[in-house]
């Protein structure tokens, strides 16, 4: 089994390009840059179909166009949307403030709520990555995890919250608590079965951490149009190295390649050559 079931939101984020970094408490000119596909979930499955792996989409949207259209798009690229449940309130929807060095400020305007699919324990897959916090989800871990991998995102970081492998986050979402001992603090999260923290640090690549071994990667130095979705998008590497067999070393290094590859282009969208850099 080689393909990875991605559990989290797809959106429609609405894009407000920014002259200059925002600044709180003060005026602050824009230009209105349009919609397009967003969402932790999303941004995951796209580049994975993207490269050619199989990906199934476990997540929600209202029962309106909007929804409708974002389903329809996310199919055209070759992401599974069977499991993409319908509800009467909205789509997931998005502010994002691009500055003009490429950085993102994100406001959640409205949120699906997910409610797990019935027959989600079978279905194959080599991997499952959660960008999830639906609190349900924790028993799906419990038993999934038996079946192969599982990486979870954190935030959240509520005791026994994620029964995963893998648990995959950026330093500037974690406290120095957790940063000073990463496998320690993950293991409260996860419990024993969990095997790696990763961590990503930007334009300084990412570490793995296990319970004996520390693995570090470098970012290569690429130009930042856009850094909307990167960590999905290196989460989604991450994944799909580890569906295919491969050891956390080669995962973690295609996980910096497809995050460093994310920032390169605008959008979410990945190009039809990703994940090549440059």
């Amino acid at each position: 089994m080689t393909g990875v079931l991605v559990v989290g939101s797809i959106a429609w984020d609405e894009v407000v390009r920014l002259g200059e970094p925002l600044r709180v408490g003060s005026h602050n000119s824009g230009r209105d840059a349009g919609r397009r596909i967003g969402g932790g979930g999303a941004n995951s499955a796209m580049a994975l179909a993207r490269a050619g792996i199989a990906v199934e989409v476990v997540s929600a949207v209202g029962e309106n166009g909007d929804g409708t259209e974002l389903v329809e798009r996310l199919s055209g690229m070759g992401v599974g949307v069977s499991m993409v449940g319908r509800h009467a309130g909205p789509t997931t929807r998005s502010l994002v403030l691009l500055d003009e060095h490429g950085e993102r400020t994100v406001v959640n305007l409205a949120r699906a709520a997910l409610r797990l699919p019935q027959g989600l324990e079978a279905v194959q897959a080599g991997c499952v990555y959660v960008r999830s916090s639906e609190p349900e989800l924790s028993h799906f871990l419990q038993g999934r995890r038996q079946q192969g991998w599982v990486i979870a995102h954190i935030p959240p970081l509520r005791a026994y919250a994620r029964a995963a492998q893998v648990l995959v986050g950026s330093a500037s979402d974690l406290d120095d608590d957790f940063l000073a001992a990463p496998f320690a603090a993950g293991q409260a999260v996860a419990g024993d079965c969990l095997e790696w923290v990763v961590i990503t640090r930007g334009a300084d690549g990412a570490v793995a951490y296990g319970r004996d071994t520390v693995l570090r990667q470098p970012a290569p130095t690429v130009p930042v149009v856009d850094s909307t979705g990167a960590g999905d998008v290196f989460a989604a590497g991450l994944a799909a190295a580890l569906a295919q067999g491969q050891e956390m070393a080669q995962a973690l290094a295609r996980a910096v390649q497809w995050g460093s590859a994310s920032v390169s282009y605008a959008g979410t969208v990945p190009p039809e050559h990703f994940p090549a850099i440059g």
